[in-house]
């Protein structure tokens, strides 16, 4: 019996794959890269193409790391960003590029379906278990109704990154049950798409797919994507989950109260909790754990802006030429708004723009790159201070994952601004990890979700200065001053960038 399983994660700066021995450990892991689209303000694209040229590369790849043959892998599964929108035509094909979740083009939709729902007295909170923001689902297909009219009438069926991906290997259609959870178009607990969002926004349920959970086979490798992947035909493939959290769950988040911090290409927070925790800030999925919830925020940016400022401001500079001099600048010499995309939670504000505060001629290079650490820091407190508003018990340590994990100085600077010890997820393969253990638990080669303590290895804590914890705290409300005294601003600036 094939013991293996594959996992594929589609991420917003590259895709990923792992081979995974569930009993043991991860046998293999391979990445490409996914180069960012460009576009007018506030939009984030992604080409499907270029996530299935990258799964046709990775899987051979990675089954000749791992030493074993496609006939040793009983199934795959996928992950990735979520509520990625991606209109397919009546043969599955995508229709256009990806419209990636932290992009803000429907300022007016949302506040069209917002009126619209509001006349209907509709809680879009209580209901779907998020608010109505630039994440969710019916203001961009709205958005791509009114301005792209030929695509709207060619799709047939709306999926997300993920999703897209097991068609294209052969599974039936369907949407994962966080994508449906966090699109705003399905209600919290299961069922069908919500009649009152689909009449307010001008569409109904015919383009939508129905909702599987994670570890549901959903089909099997086609010949032709076998031909194309290096996959065996047959080999089961079982649906996956929203990247965020597959990654938490693979980090070991299990019990209420635990805190996973993400520093990605977004940057995201994840708790636990033992039932829906519904805050018009934040977000909520369902734990792969029967009866177990995540509320969860994500910035709009985090390593994407990092990426930015390489590009751009320090180019031909490596990250890590850049980390020796954010170590030699002062701590929380500068405040920056990290708003480059709108933001997302706790803001929800698409027309958000970006800013470097207190620059003068003595500030280099170094200080402008530790001020981007510090802010993605103070996007984190926030999130957190909501979670003690609102008197939700966390852990007093958190786990942190993902790229931005590898730093140790922005794991410090994380420390010292949120006053909590980190523990690092080491070698982490974030979500590409939790695929594989979706697709483990679909073909029984896992009796159950929880039992995966023996995949996770972490590294020494880090702790907190207590020196520098009064500095930061007094940074931190700076942030937070700034941020409400430029909004009028940044609207300002967001409307001129926008009005032909």
């Amino acid at each position: 019996m094939a013991s293996l399983t594959l996992g594929l994660d589609i991420g917003s700066s590259g895709t990923k794959a792992v081979v995974l021995d569930p009993g043991t450990r991860v046998l293999a892991q391979a990445s490409e890269p996914v180069e960012p689209l460009t576009g007018p303000a506030g939009w984030a694209e992604a080409a499907p193409a270029r996530w299935w040229s990258n799964v046709c590369a990775l899987i051979p790849k990675v089954i000749a790391q791992a030493g074993v043959g496609a006939q040793d892998i009983g199934a795959v599964a996928a992950t990735g960003m979520v509520p990625a929108v991606v209109p397919l035509d009546a043969a599955g094909r995508p229709l256009r590029n990806a419209i990636l979740q932290n992009d803000a083009r429907a300022g007016a939709e949302i506040e069209e379906l917002a009126a619209k729902l509001s006349e209907r007295d509709f809680d879009h909170l209580a209901e779907t278990g998020s608010d109505l923001t630039q994440q969710s689902v019916a203001p961009t297909l709205m958005w791509l109704a009114q301005h792209e009219p030929a695509v709207w009438a060619a799709t047939r069926q709306v999926v997300g990154s993920y999703d897209y991906i097991a068609r294209a290997l052969g599974a039936a259609p369907h949407v994962e049950r966080n994508w449906a959870i966090e699109s705003g178009l399905y209600p919290l607990h299961g069922g069908e798409p919500i009649t009152t969002v689909l009449e307010a926004a001008g569409f109904d349920a015919a383009r939508l797919a129905p909702v599987a959970d994670p570890g549901t086979v959903v089909g099997t490798v086609t010949a032709a994507a076998a031909d194309q992947t290096g996959l065996a035909p047959g080999t089961a493939i079982v649906v996956g989950g929203a990247d965020h959290v597959l990654s938490a769950y693979a980090a070991g988040l299990a019990k209420p109260g635990d805190v996973l911090v993400k520093l990605g290409g977004a940057a995201d927070i994840l708790v636990v909790t033992d039932g829906p925790f519904l805050d018009r800030r934040l977000y909520l999925d369902a734990h792969p754990q029967p009866g177990s919830w995540l509320s969860n925020g994500c910035m709009a940016t985090s390593g994407t802006l990092i990426s930015w400022f390489q590009r751009n401001l320090a180019p031909g500079s490596t990250i890590a030429d850049l980390e020796v001099e954010a170590a030699a600048a002062s701590p929380a010499e500068l405040i920056t708004l990290p708003f480059w995309l709108g933001e997302k939670s706790p803001w929800h504000d698409p027309d958000l723009r970006g800013a470097f505060l207190g620059l003068h001629t003595g500030h280099t290079r170094g200080d402008m790159y530790r001020s981007i650490l510090e802010a993605i820091a103070y996007g984190f407190r926030h999130h957190i201070d909501i979670y003690d508003e609102r008197r939700i018990p966390l852990a007093a340590s958190c786990r942190v994952s993902n790229g931005g994990s590898k730093s140790r100085i922005w794991k410090q600077i994380l420390a010292d601004a949120l006053g909590k010890e980190l523990i690092p997820v080491r070698d982490h393969p974030g979500g590409s990890l939790g695929a594989a253990l979706s697709a483990a638990v679909g073909v029984e080669l896992l009796q159950e979700w929880s039992a995966i303590e023996h995949l996770v290895r972490t590294e020494a804590p880090v702790v907190p200065d207590p020196g520098l914890t009064h500095r930061y705290t007094e940074a931190y409300q700076f942030y937070r001053d700034a941020a409400d005294a430029l909004v009028g601003i940044s609207h300002r600036l967001a409307q001129r960038s926008t009005t032909p």
